[in-house]
């Protein structure tokens, strides 16, 4: 009998459009492509990668969700105005309930691990 098998995350896949959704859209026209390479049985955890061109948009997280960033740099800002700059070589958490602005400053490629709480 055999358990579970390891999933290996493939950053070469092609993945598939992921846009944010245009009345989020600020500034930009972000053309963004996701490549979600494992789920949990319950949907509640995945991870893959996420690419993006510059852009920003308004985003309201309801998930969890740890960031690597392997390409480019990304500004996130709150709604009260804190802000954060990453690039390629770093890692952050957006935790749920986090409202504000996603900018890309340069075209980006992240890993992402996001769980999604049941609600």
């Amino acid at each position: 009998m055999s358990g579970p098998r390891i999933v290996i995350l493939d950053r070469h896949q092609n993945g598939e459009p992921a846009n944010p959704s245009p009345e989020k859209i600020l500034s930009g026209i972000p053309r963004s492509r996701l490549s979600n390479q494992y789920a949990d049985p319950t949907q509640q955890f995945f991870c893959g990668w996420w690419s993006s061109s510059m852009g920003k948009w308004r985003v309201n997280y309801t998930e969890h969700e740890m960031c690597v960033l392997f390409e480019g740099r990304v500004r996130l800002e709150s709604t009260d105005g804190q802000r954060w700059e990453f690039r390629a070589g770093d890692a952050f958490v957006v935790p749920a309930g986090f409202i504000g602005t996603w900018e890309v400053l340069e075209a980006c490629k992240k890993w992402y691990a996001i769980f999604e709480p049941k609600s």
